[in-house]
């Protein structure tokens, strides 16, 4: 099967790439690099020919509603207008948990994509994932300065190894609509996630965990993100994927399936 992945260059495209040729299928990736503008569709149409489903897992990194709406607006419907007419019979999107939930501006953007992909022209999944283990230390990276500010946020983070091997799953199932939640073994703060991703890269940062304003921000430090039902959950914990190098370096997801039972307690990045 030939397997499109848009946005295959990214932290998570770069994972989901893996797992479909892991899985014996063909991928092909959707990327400037690879000549293809999903801003304004140049390229699509080629580079679909053939494609029996596309894993759409782009990303923006704005906070600002109108900037995410757009970027995840145009990127959808310029995808699934080129599916429909390349015969295209699936689209898996990345979603994030919380996107229903919490009125953040790039969660308005995932939110709106959501709605385009179950509403649209071609068979459609959406999985929301809880942030994953990468996000802490994606947060590390946008501070320069000597204090890093993170967002006082309960999360229960996933591996991207383990959210692309999901979406991989679920392309090669068939259309689900709005699949179960996925999130990983254990709850943090994400501002101790930040610390300790510092604390391993040898970085002696005093982490300050912040508040957001507004109903966002008490969404947020509520449990907003975490998920609200029972659903498929990663298994390898933050402690191990850090043991693994993950605060340096990319973690693989470990072989089998994801287990499907209750999450732990233990105390986002895409």
């Amino acid at each position: 099967m030939k397997i499109a992945v848009a946005g295959g260059t990214g932290v998570t495209g770069r994972h989901v790439t893996g797992s479909v040729l892991a899985a014996g299928h063909t991928a092909v990736v959707l990327s400037r690099s690879a000549g293809i503008d999903l801003l304004d569709g140049h390229g699509l149409a080629a580079a679909l020919r053939g494609v029996s489903v596309v894993i759409d897992v782009t990303n923006t990194t704005t906070a600002r509603r109108a900037r995410s709406v757009a970027f995840f607006g145009t990127v959808t419907r310029n995808l699934l207008e080129a599916e429909k007419q390349a015969g295209v019979g699936h689209h898996v999107a990345l979603s994030i948990v919380g996107a229903n939930r919490v009125d953040f501006g790039y969660y308005l953007g995932k939110r709106h994509q959501e709605e385009l992909v179950l509403a649209g022209p071609v068979p459609g999944s959406v999985l929301r994932a809880t942030q994953f283990h990468e996000f802490a230390g994606q947060l590390l990276d946008r501070v320069r300065g000597p204090v890093v500010l993170a967002p006082q946020m309960l999360s229960q983070p996933v591996a991207a190894a383990e959210a692309a091997a999901a979406l991989v799953g679920l392309a090669l199932a068939g259309p689900a609509g709005l699949a179960p939640e996925l999130a990983g073994p254990q709850e943090f703060w994400m501002a101790d996630l930040v610390r300790r991703v510092a604390r391993a890269r040898g970085q002696h940062r005093p982490v300050l965990a912040v508040r957001l304003p507004g109903a966002a921000g008490k969404a947020m430090a509520g449990g907003g993100q975490l998920p609200s039902g029972p659903g498929p959950r990663g298994v390898l914990t933050f402690d191990e994927w850090l043991a693994a190098g993950g605060a340096t370096g990319p973690v693989p997801a470990r072989t089998g399936p994801a287990s499907t039972g209750p999450a732990g307690t233990g105390g986002a990045g895409r």
